[in-house]
């Protein structure tokens, strides 16, 4: 096996944790394997790590707080169920879970992310959460990964957290909208080790690119543009 663990035994204890924690049993424990491998176990292979299910997961978490959102408060506005959304994705609520329930510990990095003892095991464990969820959903359905979603970010979805400024993402996405406009995020490049990443974005506001930013995660380097473009329209 191409893995940072190439003890089966090992794999297996790690899988069957995975299980344990999201109450489901695979019927394709490949899924479960891959979802928890970081790029520098596989030497940034996007077909072996949790790359690819993570950006498939990203959406299915989004929906599925939206819909509960949705379903949950009918008398919100569309600006404050955009708000409540965008607060609860937020990377630092999916760290806090995925380490809540001892999910980051299964999560299989090469010796080169362990040795160095990177910044990156944060965004490795939100990461991991939305690879999860895209496991659950293409080996269970929906049903399946929606339940994982609410099961361990349904607490969070209050209004409350709409009133959180820390987010430069939510702030941006607030103010573009009450002006009629849209904002959209591109990840223009990446630099760095295969194993410590740093991913560059760019914002664009009406189809116009606005502000840059990079990060040791896709969503890191969102909001630092996010950021810079808020700068600006500071200035």
């Amino acid at each position: 096996m191409p893995y940072g663990y190439d003890d089966e035994k090992e794999q297996k204890k790690r899988i069957d944790r995975v299980e344990e924690i999201a109450g489901y049993t695979f019927k394709n424990r490949e899924l479960a394997l891959q979802a928890i491998t970081h790029p520098s176990a596989v030497e940034g292979d996007s077909q072996l790590s949790y790359e690819r299910l993570e950006f498939l997961g990203d959406s299915i978490v989004g929906f599925t707080v939206g819909l509960e959102a949705f379903k949950r408060y009918p008398e919100l506005d569309e600006g404050i169920l955009t708000k409540m959304r965008i607060a609860v994705v937020n990377g630092s609520f999916l760290t806090a879970a995925t380490n809540e329930c001892g999910l980051d510990e299964c999560i299989i990095y090469g010796s080169s992310e362990l040795s160095s003892q990177s910044r990156g095991h944060k965004s490795a464990s939100e990461d991991v959460f939305e690879a999860l969820t895209a496991a659950l959903f293409l080996d269970g359905g929906m049903e399946c990964a929606a339940k994982w979603v609410l099961d361990r970010l349904g607490d969070y979805i209050d209004p409350s957290v709409a009133k959180d400024t820390s987010n430069p993402k939510s702030l941006l996405q607030e103010y573009v909208q009450a002006k009629g406009g849209t904002v959209e995020y591109e990840i223009i490049s990446t630099k760095g080790p295969s194993h410590a990443p740093i991913f560059v974005s760019q914002v664009s506001i009406n189809g116009k690119v606005f502000a840059q930013g990079e990060g040791p995660s896709k969503k890191a380097a969102e909001s630092a543009a996010a950021g810079c473009a808020l700068q600006q329209f500071e200035n």
